[in-house]
């Protein structure tokens, strides 16, 4: 099985397709740049801006020539903030070539198809358990093992905020903390694999652990990533001056 994910947007987008990538290849897949190779096609997708929509467009329009011709087969997967946590009828109307719509960090319903389709004997529940959002040793993809030297780790999803410029909480949620035990095993199992450079995300990262009573802080949090054996920086991204 091969599989070709595009990404379109934000830091958090390429950490979700990091993260799905790394699941494809437990399941035996291997990745190619080609689309017209694949038995597998993801766009993971954002609408911060028109520009990001109208790339999205343009893709889902050359993946529906694709099914319609010679490649009937292929599994398309549309992830991300164009299909948000609460999903979207509509877009399987607008969209009929593609086969299943992931929110954004859950990559569980695509794994779910491609075990059916291949008739893995992989079952459900493993399948959810261990899916990217919720994996705390992240092994990365082939192609990148042994050559990523920086690498994106999601510690907050979503937000709370309801700015009126602002689409993430409708599209991401509400904010949401990882716990610290699944961070500091997803950096080590970075660092283990070469990676000497991670960056913590969060819409407001200096919330993390604001969700949760008597949760951690960001520099606690700090503190534990710090001592990640092999590790050489960490950043975080994106701060608020209110935090």
């Amino acid at each position: 099985m091969k599989y070709h994910i595009h990404t379109i947007g934000c830091q958090m987008n390429m950490a979700d397709s990091l993260r799905l990538a790394s699941e494809l290849e437990k399941l035996g897949g291997a990745s190619t740049d080609e689309i017209g190779e694949a038995d597998v096609a993801v766009l993971n997708t954002c609408v911060v801006r028109q520009s990001a929509e109208d790339r999205a467009n343009g893709w889902l329009q050359r993946v529906g020539r694709l099914k319609n011709g010679d490649h009937a087969g292929l599994v398309v997967g549309l992830m991300g903030c164009l299909v948000g946590v609460k999903g979207n009828p509509k877009l399987a109307r607008a969209f009929p070539q593609v086969d299943v719509f992931l929110p954004p960090s859950d990559p569980t319903a695509l794994l779910n198809c491609i075990a059916d389709r291949n008739q893995l004997h992989v079952e459900r529940v493993a399948v959810a358990r261990r899916h990217a959002a919720q994996d705390g040793e992240l092994t990365l993809p082939l192609a990148q093992r042994g050559r990523l030297v920086s690498a994106h780790v999601p510690v907050v999803y979503g937000c709370s905020y309801a700015c009126a410029f602002c689409i993430v909480p409708f599209r991401r949620g509400m904010e949401r903390s990882r716990p610290v035990g699944e961070i500091a095993a997803e950096t080590r199992s970075l660092a283990a694999q070469g990676v000497r450079e991670i960056t913590l995300l969060g819409q407001i990262v200096d919330r993390y652990g604001c969700d949760v009573d008597d949760g951690p802080d960001l520099a606690q949090l700090l503190r534990v990533v710090h001592e990640t054996p092999g590790l050489e920086r960490i950043r975080f991204l994106t701060s608020h001056p209110n935090y």
